[in-house]
């Protein structure tokens, strides 16, 4: 039985929950007028727009943030693009061309597999591939650099890439483009390609204890480093030694249609790597969308980007390249791969720039 103290409480709320419902109500009369002439908020559609990238680990992720805020801050308030990480490149762009994503990032050698219906492109492979949109030209953003390091230790043991030749390398994670570079690095060079996976975490504790021989490093521009090596170069202090492929092998790689560059170690590294310079053979990395994506938006992707390389550039050096000749950019993507096609709004985009090139193709919507 309830006490009279406890009886004025409840009647008391009971009271003013009576009052709110009387507010609500007046607040919602049907009968009050509305003007005629008050503009009324038009509903906008919300365009989700979903970034795939490699995982958190890889330098996609890390400047993927950097772009993304760029198009959410410029792009029309329909448009929401966020960001999807995946295990590796190749995943993300699986997975954006069989539906689960609208931007994917990739790099020139991974496009010439999609194209070639190479390895894990192949229909054998990826059997969803018989419904896949296939990814074209519309972003290119940065080069990379791919080159090899061993353990100080075992420096005289590996002296160039053919001494790595059927040993447990790390050659980045599998399916990363660096990978396929490394890949398509040995198959020109008649090496036998033994990747050892590991967690990229783990690259610095796996040279030292000889579990792999060697590991793939890779520079953005030849300034900068992805998060993984970054965190096995500080572990390492100075036991990581760059591994520069041959004269005979450059002279090789060369006449198999691939550029060789070198780095200033001293640049993107902040230890000592056991030597000033390096050699590494270049890909050119792009966010990539598939033909039905509408033109209008990929034209003003691009335009945004445009107007803001320099920002980038200034933010992440990585982005030089780009803020050094953005149209360049991206006509040398193209020229990379010359017969895949170029999406219309890229198309448009380089036409307006008078950077367009006849012989190229127009991705069909």
């Amino acid at each position: 039985m309830l006490s009279n103290s406890k009886f004025k409480v409840m009647f008391g709320l009971l009271l003013v929950g009576l009052m709110l419902f009387a507010l609500t109500l007046a607040g919602c009369d049907p009968a009050e007028p509305v003007d005629p002439d008050e503009p009324v908020e038009e509903v906008v559609d919300r365009v989700s727009i979903r970034w795939n990238t490699a995982d958190v680990g890889s330098y996609g992720y890390s400047v993927a943030s950097l772009m993304v805020e760029e198009l959410n801050r410029e792009l029309p308030d329909q448009y929401v693009v966020t960001i999807h990480p995946f295990p590796a490149t190749g995943a993300g762009m699986k997975a954006a061309m069989e539906g689960d994503g609208d931007i994917a990032y990739t790099a020139d050698v991974g496009m010439t597999q999609v194209y070639a219906e190479e390895a894990a492109y192949s229909y054998e492979d990826w059997p969803a591939r018989e419904e896949a949109e296939l990814l074209v030209h519309s972003f290119y953003a940065y080069p990379m650099e791919t080159s090899l390091a061993v353990h100080t230790d075992r420096a005289d043991e590996f002296q160039s890439w053919s001494d790595l030749s059927g040993e447990p390398v790390f050659f980045t994670p599998a399916g990363y483009m660096n990978w396929l570079n490394m890949g398509r690095i040995f198959d020109a060079l008649g090496l036998d390609f033994g990747h050892e996976e590991i967690d990229s975490g783990m690259v610095a504790d796996a040279l030292r204890d000889g579990s792999i021989s060697g590991a793939a490093i890779y520079t953005t521009a030849g300034l900068s480093l992805p998060t993984y090596l970054r965190e096995a170069e500080m572990r390492m202090a100075d036991e990581m030694h760059a591994v520069s492929p041959s004269d005979e092998e450059v002279a090789t790689l060369e006449a198999a249609g691939l550029s060789v560059v070198e780095i200033d170690a001293t640049v993107p590294f902040s230890t000592d790597v056991g030597t000033d310079t390096y050699k590494a053979v270049p890909i050119l990395f792009a966010y990539n969308v598939m033909a039905e994506t509408p033109a209008e938006f990929v034209r003003m992707k691009l335009e945004i980007f445009e107007a803001a390389a320099d920002r980038l550039a200034e933010y992440e050096p990585g982005f030089g390249p780009l803020a050094a000749d953005f149209v360049g950019m991206q006509v040398s993507g193209i020229r990379a791969n010359p017969d895949i096609p170029v999406h219309p709004g890229m198309a448009e985009f380089l036409e307006e720039r008078g950077a367009w090139d006849d012989s190229w193709t127009i991705a069909e919507q």
